[in-house]
């Protein structure tokens, strides 16, 4: 029996989380895992994900919402399991994408910032995909893991030296994931935002010289949305993508290619 292309890429009965969906890219990675047919919930410390919850729910979506601090290791170990609880023991596909930010010259980058940008965009990211992973493995039915990289994974940024290197390590640790799990059933692949329209890089937006020098280096001249997000995370997440591990996908307006 033929199964048409477009069938691929619904995610119906899937049970999700995303890590950081009250963000302005998570929002739109759980709407469209949501729209897509899945069962979702976000784990998040901005009360915002109730009120994500509330709308979609209006929508007649499955989502739910647990708070917590993903700085904090028994946070995230606490937040997995009644996430987990939640979509009764099964879990099809993870999402991290939770981020912060901090500027500072190299030079005088605080010791307390330095460790708490590694410790949500780096340390949180490999617990969360390890805990998933033993669920899909003990699950046997292998899964889907999409990790929010950054072009921060590609490049250097100026006087962003924690969130370069934490973008860089998400970049190598879903490389090294997929190594170890595709041969288990489990895709791990990541997502790079380019610039985009986000609480991150109101600092940028704000800067007019700066958002010019930026769209000097972006062929369709404007900021990315969450929206521009939405398909690739819906087809990483579905069988549309079933042999796809290892990557790191560009969503940049063509940045990387100037």
């Amino acid at each position: 029996m033929n199964v048409s292309i477009l069938d691929q890429f619904k995610l119906d009965n899937k049970k999700a989380i995303v890590v950081g969906g009250a963000g302005d890219l998570g929002k739109a990675m759980v709407e469209a895992l949501a729209e897509a047919g899945a069962q979702v919930v976000i784990i998040d410390i901005d009360d915002r994900m109730y009120d994500i919850c509330t709308q979609l729910k209006q929508r007649h979506f499955d989502v739910e919402a647990v708070k917590a601090d993903i700085s904090n290791i028994k946070e995230i170990q606490n937040s997995y399991k009644k996430a987990l609880e939640i979509l009764g023991g099964k879990l099809d596909i993870l999402v991290n994408s939770a981020g912060i930010q901090r500027r500072y010259p190299s030079e005088q980058f605080p010791e307390e910032e330095w460790s708490k940008v590694i410790a949500i965009n780096l340390d949180a990211v490999f617990y969360y995909c390890k805990y998933a992973a033993n669920t899909m493995l003990d699950n046997n039915n292998g899964g889907k893991i999409i990790n929010v990289a950054s072009l921060m994974s590609f490049l250097g940024g100026i006087t962003i030296p924690a969130y370069a290197a934490s973008k860089g390590g998400v970049g190598q640790l879903t490389k090294a994931l997929s190594n170890d799990l595709a041969a288990k059933g489990i895709c791990v692949n990541a997502i790079a935002p380019g610039y985009m329209d986000t609480q991150l890089n109101t600092a940028l937006i704000n800067d007019k010289k700066r958002t010019e020098e930026v769209f000097m280096r972006v062929p369709m001249k404007r900021w990315g949305t969450g929206e521009d997000l939405k398909g690739l995370t819906v087809f990483l997440a579905s069988p549309a993508s079933d042999y796809v591990t290892g990557t790191i996908i560009p969503v940049d307006g063509g940045y990387l290619g100037r």
